[in-house]
């Protein structure tokens, strides 16, 4: 089936993306993989690119194209290519949104620049120990000065992926108590400067997958965070960020989706070269039913993400939509990628080849953004249940 969510722009990129992976990326990865993150000085390789900015008005030094679509492509190179770009996915897919959305002229001027440039990069605060997916139970708190002047933030922050290396983050703090009618009432968000005095990054997290991006846990002990980084208004934060959840599962989706059909090409291609039993082991008929079967559930993946995709350009992507999507193409991955990598044999255990990595990096697909859980009583709520 002919794909028509691409266009002649989207593929020239795709090249360039392409041949920046095998030339900048491919090489070192293994360097990455065993130093648990990106370099740093990598980023702005990636600003250069212009990945950064293809979102971002022309007036801060951006491309101005409203669109997901260039995104998606890079989602599906570097799974192509069995790699990632660190933690700076966090810098585009969640951190962008929030300023496109609720900065003022006056922050949009001071921020998007070097946002743009690769000088800052951003991440989001969400979650807290203890607290999950429940964004209401978060306990961390941001009280105004008696001048007016500034808040002061105090908490403790977990699983913040881009939390080593960013420069500003986005921290979700209670500026008032919740109601008895609302437990989501009275959640702001902030601009914070890692620099500030009391912000603490705590241990880089050793996790399962995802080796390459830096996830940290962060301390906030008295931080003075200016009245005018307080991003859009108080108290409304739980808003916002159900209102960019919609896009951030749409990235999760999209690069669940391009996982799976990575996993098949590495499959495919072990298959055909690796002989067993005097032939090689694509040419048994269990290996091209599991690889058939496979590869039928990536063109369905491929088909929700399209039109995920579609429908988040045109802003019509909706909570429930969003969550179908996730919970669709991050449970196809799961069944693929594991099917692939059974075909594999005892080499699709061993980190050297890119399943391997794969299937530890799928696994958090299923529960960042929201579980595989909280999909579905997403889309039950929405079905009238």
């Amino acid at each position: 089936m002919r794909r028509t969510v691409f266009n002649e722009d989207h593929e020239a990129f795709r090249e360039t993306l392409r041949a920046f992976i095998e030339a900048e990326v491919v090489p070192v990865y293994d360097e990455w993989f065993a130093a648990g993150q990106a370099p740093r000085d990598f980023y702005y390789k990636l600003a250069e690119l212009g990945v950064f900015g293809i979102r971002v008005d022309e007036e801060y030094g951006g491309a101005g194209i409203d669109s997901y679509k260039f995104e998606a492509v890079l989602y599906e190179e570097t799974a192509r290519a069995g790699v990632s770009f660190g933690g700076s996915g966090v810098h585009v897919l969640l951190g962008l949104p929030y300023l496109k959305l609720l900065a003022t002229d006056e922050q949009k001027k001071r921020f998007l620049p070097k946002f743009v440039s690769g000088e800052e990069m951003w991440a989001i605060a969400m979650t807290e120990p203890g607290t999950g997916s429940d964004l209401a139970g978060m306990k961390s708190t941001a009280k105004l000065s008696e001048d007016g002047t500034h808040y002061v933030l105090n908490g403790s922050k977990t699983f913040i992926t881009g939390g080593v290396h960013a420069d500003r983050m986005i921290v979700c703090a209670r500026t008032s108590a919740p109601t008895a009618e609302d437990r989501r009432h009275g959640i702001s968000l902030f601009v914070v400067d890692t620099k500030a005095e009391g912000y603490s990054v705590g241990r880089k997290l050793d996790k399962l997958g995802l080796k390459t991006s830096d996830t940290a846990e962060l301390a906030f002990v008295d931080v003075k965070v200016p009245v005018e980084d307080l991003l859009g208004e108080e108290n409304k934060g739980f808003y916002y960020l159900g209102h960019n959840l919609a896009s951030e599962r749409w990235g999760i989706a999209y690069g669940a989706y391009a996982q799976a059909k990575a996993a098949v090409r590495f499959a495919k291609q072990y298959v055909q070269e690796r002989v067993v039993f005097g032939k090689p082991v694509a040419h048994f008929q269990n290996t091209k039913f599991e690889l058939a079967a496979c590869q039928a559930e990536v063109d369905a993946a491929e088909a929700v993400a399209d039109r995920a995709t579609e429908a988040l350009d045109a802003g019509e992507l909706t909570p429930a939509e969003a969550a179908s999507a996730k919970l669709f193409c991050t449970e196809v991955a799961h069944r693929v990628i594991d099917r692939c990598l059974q075909l594999h044999g005892g080499y699709g255990f061993m980190n050297e080849y890119p399943i391997a990595r794969l299937y530890a990096d799928n696994r958090v697909n299923r529960i960042y953004g929201g579980t595989s859980e909280i999909m579905k009583s997403i889309i039950a709520k929405d079905m009238g249940l």
